[in-house]
């Protein structure tokens, strides 16, 4: 294989198993110092004082041009097996995804190849909203600025939505104008603090939320986490069928995140939302390239709970999740 295909495989698997960030970064910035280079420049012994270019990088390099499967890549891929079951190909696309416009580690165009690649037939570029300074969260001007970038991307069989990831305040209101929430296709609503706060204000503060006319999606609802290298972190409490029953009467999916560290919501929450009547969305939430596979977790944990595919808006041809998305509320 082609050095600059392996290195690209290794970046995109140490992304699809949340590796450190620097070690996915570290095999993109070497393919990109390779890029375009022909045989005899990557033989050359000169090729390991290229900037980007490192020990581990070198070697995968000169596994490839010796016509071998790089030993660091066949390690990830037997590690990267991919999660069965017939609800993962009736997904169509993915309306949770961050780019390094926010805390993503890549640009919009990477996450476009992936998803494109991964047969999607749609992508929401949902990145931070601006109180969530920790992730770069995006101001109107930048946001604005990212809207007229999406814009520009044109494709024959694919279709990038412009969205966001918008924060739910505390007491329910979204952290971005009105305006430009109305000028998006998509809506991710999720808590990101005070994640502890008590019972009844936690429940008004999702129910208001989920009630905002802008809002499609209720995103990450519990905001636990249950493994990984930001540790553990308990479920927020709140009266989850009064939060459902809102979700229903809007229209507003729930989210099944992806991401094996969230596993949000928990089992017994997604059995309240189909008894609710809900919709789902089943998301990724990726902030690599790499991460946009993971929806296979999330459709494995929606298979093994009975939610319908009919009731999945992530299964349903862009023209029916237009229709959904401008509905009247």
């Amino acid at each position: 294989m082609h050095p600059l295909d392996a290195l690209n495989e290794i970046a995109y698997l140490l992304e699809r198993e949340r590796s450190s960030r620097y070690k996915s970064k570290a095999f993109r910035a070497a393919a990109a110092a390779i890029d375009g280079l022909g045989d005899a420049e990557l033989r050359d012994p000169a090729l390991s004082r290229r900037k980007g270019i490192g020990d581990s990088t070198l070697a995968v390099i000169r596994q490839a041009l010796a016509g071998e499967v790089p030993e660091r890549l066949a390690r990830l891929r037997a590690e990267a097996a991919p999660v069965a079951g017939s609800l993962r190909a009736q997904l169509r696309g993915d309306l949770h995804s961050h780019s390094d416009w926010s805390d993503g580690l890549t640009s919009i165009d990477l996450m476009v190849g992936a998803a494109r690649a991964l047969g999607h037939e749609y992508l929401a570029l949902t990145d931070h909203s601006p109180r969530l300074t920790v992730a770069n969260g995006l101001s109107a001007e930048r946001l604005r600025a990212q809207m007229n970038v999406v814009a520009t991307h044109r494709y024959d069989d694919f279709t990038l939505l412009s969205g966001i990831e918008v924060d739910i305040l505390d007491g329910g209101g979204l952290d971005q104008t009105d305006a430009l929430l109305d000028g998006l296709d998509v809506v991710v609503a999720s808590a990101h603090s005070k994640l502890r706060m008590e019972h009844v204000p936690m429940t008004r503060r999702l129910v208001a939320a989920v009630r905002d006319p802008r809002v499609d999606v209720l995103g990450h609802v519990t905001g636990r986490l249950v493994e990984g290298s930001r540790g553990t972190r308990p479920p927020s409490t709140f009266d989850a069928r009064a939060v459902f029953a809102a979700c229903a009467e809007s229209g507003v999916a729930v989210e099944i995140n992806s991401r094996p560290e969230r596993q949000d919501p928990p089992d017994e929450l997604i059995a309240l939302a189909l008894e609710a009547g809900c919709l789902f969305s089943i998301d990724s939430d990726a902030h690599a390239p790499g991460q946009l596979s993971l929806l296979d977790h999330g459709a494995a944990r929606a298979e093994r709970a009975g939610v319908p595919a009919e009731r999945i808006v992530t299964t349903w041809p862009l023209d029916r999740l237009r229709t959904w998305l401008r509905r009247s509320r």
